[in-house]
């Protein structure tokens, strides 16, 4: 009986390997059909100063074999693997156990980064950069990872924020300290008031009123010129200071080098904001848990998994949605008035959709619901991608590339288990076994 399986699966494996070189030839057919005008082609100015039409066959060449090889090497890699197998519940608690050391070293890393031997202004500024998404990512993540609401529009409550702490500051001359939890109050209406006309969508079409919505508050930011500056923006944004010192180059006692008797620089100011970004990521993160074992957080849990279920036992959906929306919008509100305070200058350019994706991508990738996974995936995305930036173009096709792997090797995310705020007995987490694609 074994010597027949044996003879049928050989007997299989070369139609299995015509099969796989027969779709990687598709794929290689639909990759030359996409890079032939995207790439294949390209104008750029020529000595006259008129546009002149550059070929790049021999790149586009490239990509096809590589997208050809590429879909070869993974049907391969599949078929050698056989059907994957879940993970159990015991690894995923290995997992979890292992994001807890893994968390407080990410945080003892990110206190002593400004005082690393090496440490300049570059990586001070990918290190603000890279906390002002992992706060977004977790500000994202109560509205899709805890919620389970897909907003495409997320961008839009940051926009809110960084314009109204720009208007308050410029206008009425206030502090960032003060303006700070005014954005947020500002950022979490508009919440709410997004929240209210979805109430009774789910899936796409959600997705497609909160896209809209991002579109809308963006194009209000350009064709209302009078308060917003239109295209041109908002100049001149008041930087933070230290309790009332500033961060000048002065040295007076009235200054921050000044009054603890240090040296002007402008490291100072960078540092400072550096820790200030890491403090308001801080608190978002500890928000987030501590509103996830909470009755509102359970709730949104059971929201996400089975919103029919949700209401046979009696949880208001409505206020539900609403408290989703709402909080996740106050922290981009936040985060939002601290970018504009860091740039001192701001513009409809800076809130486009593809910042959404960006930060949909960071939860996705992370892992729905996963704290310690948004913060890898927004260290991995936007810090580590920093390397391919002498790329040029093809930098967004290495970005595309490596999401693409992470999706296939990683279906869920890099941390893509759940764990149960309340458990009756022993606290257990869930398996990918018990959330497969599609019913979890």
């Amino acid at each position: 009986m074994n010597g027949e399986i044996a003879a049928i699966t050989m007997a299989a494996r070369p139609k299995v390997a015509a099969a796989a070189v027969k779709d990687a030839a598709i794929t290689a057919l639909i990759a030359f059909g996409l890079f032939f005008l995207l790439v294949g082609l390209r104008t750029d100015v020529g000595p006259s100063g008129g546009l002149v039409l550059r070929q790049r066959w021999g790149e586009v060449a490239i990509l096809v074999v590589l997208a050809f090889f590429g879909r070869l090497g993974l049907l391969t890699w599949r078929g050698l693997r056989g059907e994957a197998k879940p993970a159990t519940a015991a690894r995923t608690e290995a997992l979890r156990k292992a994001g807890r050391l893994v968390a407080p070293v990410f945080i003892l890393l990110a206190v002593a980064l400004p005082f690393i031997p090496g440490t300049g202004r570059y990586e001070l500024d990918l290190g603000i950069l890279v906390l002002t998404y992992v706060m977004l990512g977790w500000g994202l993540n109560i509205v899709v990872g805890l919620a389970g609401l897909l907003d495409l529009g997320y961008v839009a409550f940051y926009a809110v924020g960084a314009y109204s702490y720009a208007l308050l500051a410029t206008t009425f001359g206030l502090s960032f300290w003060i303006c700070l939890p005014l954005a947020g109050i500002l950022a979490a209406f508009w919440g709410v008031l997004l929240g209210f006309p979805v109430l009774r969508l789910r899936g796409d079409y959600l997705a497609i009123v909160t896209l809209a919505f991002g579109e809308i508050i963006r194009v209000v930011l350009i064709n209302w010129a009078s308060l917003t500056g239109g295209p041109n923006g908002i100049t001149g944004i008041p930087r933070p200071t230290f309790f009332g010192l500033p961060f000048n180059m002065s040295g007076d006692p009235g200054s921050f080098a000044g009054f603890f008797g240090l040296e002007p620089s402008p490291v100072h100011r960078v540092i400072f904001l550096y820790y200030l970004i890491l403090a308001l990521a801080l608190l978002t993160n500890w928000v987030s848990i501590r509103l996830r074992r909470q009755p509102l957080g359970r709730a949104w849990e059971a929201l996400r998994e089975d919103e029919i279920a949700c209401r046979a036992l009696g949880i208001n959906v409505t206020t539900t949605k609403l408290t989703a929306f709402a909080l996740g919008a106050m922290f981009a509100g936040f985060a939002g008035s601290f970018f504009a305070t860091r740039q001192g200058f701001i513009s409809p350019e800076s809130f486009t959709f593809i910042e959404s994706a960006i930060i949909l991508a960071i939860v996705v990738l992370g892992g729905m619901g996963s704290q310690i996974g948004i913060a890898i995936a927004a260290l991995v995305m936007i810090g580590g991608f920093e390397i391919f930036r002498d790329l040029d173009e093809w930098r967004m096709l290495v970005f595309g590339g490596a999401m693409v792997l992470i999706m296939v090797v990683r279906p869920r995310g890099l941390v893509g288990s759940r764990t149960p705020t309340v458990a009756l007995g022993t606290r257990r987490a869930i398996g990918a076994e018990h959330v497969a694609e599609g019913r979890g």
